[in-house]
């Protein structure tokens, strides 16, 4: 996903409607090649049995191949011919037909993949980690994570990041996966058991950090770590056991603070969290995590360190 927008986003969906070209391209990634897509959009477009050169007039197929493609489209029940005239038309599968076919033949590759698949593969060698780059991968990637949530799913960053993945985080929670979640800023619609960052505003902590951090674990087995300012981002994937636990344990010791501070009054808490010198130390390195994660692995030189403050 582009930064900030869904998939339909990105496709040219707008107030419920999208452009041919977006349909077009839908239907590649659902296997069609794009003279096949442009012709069956062409027929369903028509309503009516058209010809081959008509096909290519209003497609964009080139003339030379458009019977290839026509008879691409019939072979997997895409399109029919049917008598048009003296000759021969062609007609679309209703898309409705057409959409409730693919999702069968879809789900019956999954279903076939998902008891196949592991029997092929190997046992992993390696513990895989790799970068992430935009935050379009950065997202992607924590979705992957939180989809294969099967027991615990950790997840610790601000609204707009953790937004593009409700929908899949809601999903995991109604499947029985426990999933706590700690947000700096307001979340209006919480899912799972989740914790309001109140040690000192998000707008304190992005500038402690530099960015908004975004970390999330999935049953202590796999874990994206990246960093979002404003349109860059940056991250890892890793299923490296230390690098995951490090980040549960993460999101696990910000809920602790948050349960042990509220045993204190807040304005006791406030003081304490403000003046005293140990935690003065650690929040002084400010915008080190954004630079770390910025520079990635092989960087020369540590980023240079900026005047402490509280």
């Amino acid at each position: 996903m582009v930064a900030g927008e869904s998939r339909a986003a990105r496709s040219g969906w707008d107030d419920g409607h999208m452009s041919q070209q977006s349909v077009i391209e839908e239907l590649q990634r659902l296997g069609m090649s794009g003279y096949e897509a442009k012709a069956y959009v062409a027929l369903v477009a028509a309503g009516i049995p058209l010809n081959g050169y008509e096909v290519a007039k209003r497609s964009g197929v080139p003339r030379s191949t458009v019977y290839e493609t026509l008879a691409k489209l019939v072979a997997r029940g895409a399109a029919y011919e049917v008598r048009a005239g003296e000759g021969v038309g062609y007609i679309s599968l209703p898309p409705s037909a057409l959409l409730d076919r693919l999702r069968r033949e879809f789900d019956q590759s999954i279903d076939a993949l998902s008891s196949a698949l592991p029997q092929v593969a190997a046992p992993s060698q390696v513990r895989l980690v790799h970068n992430l780059s935009d935050r379009e991968s950065l997202l992607a990637r924590a979705e992957d994570v939180v989809a294969a949530a099967r027991t615990d799913l950790f997840l610790s960053g601000w609204p707009a990041e953790i937004a593009p993945l409700k929908s899949t985080v809601r999903r995991a929670d109604a499947e029985g996966v426990e999933v706590t979640v700690v947000t700096f800023g307001e979340d209006p619609e919480p899912v799972g058991t989740t914790y309001p960052h109140r040690f000192s505003s998000p707008e304190v902590v992005l500038e402690n950090l530099g960015c908004r951090l975004l970390v999330v674990a999935a049953d202590r087995e796999q874990a994206v770590i990246g960093g979002v300012v404003n349109g860059d981002a940056w991250g890892v994937y890793t299923d490296d056991p230390a690098v995951v636990l490090v980040a549960v344990e993460y999101v696990r010791h910000d809920i602790a603070m948050h349960l042990i501070a509220e045993k204190f009054a807040p304005e006791d808490f406030e003081t304490f969290w403000k003046s005293d010198p140990a935690l003065r130390k650690l929040r002084a390195d400010h915008g080190i995590p954004a630079a770390l994660l910025a520079r990635g692995p092989g960087g020369a030189s540590a980023p240079p360190r900026r005047g402490r403050r509280a």
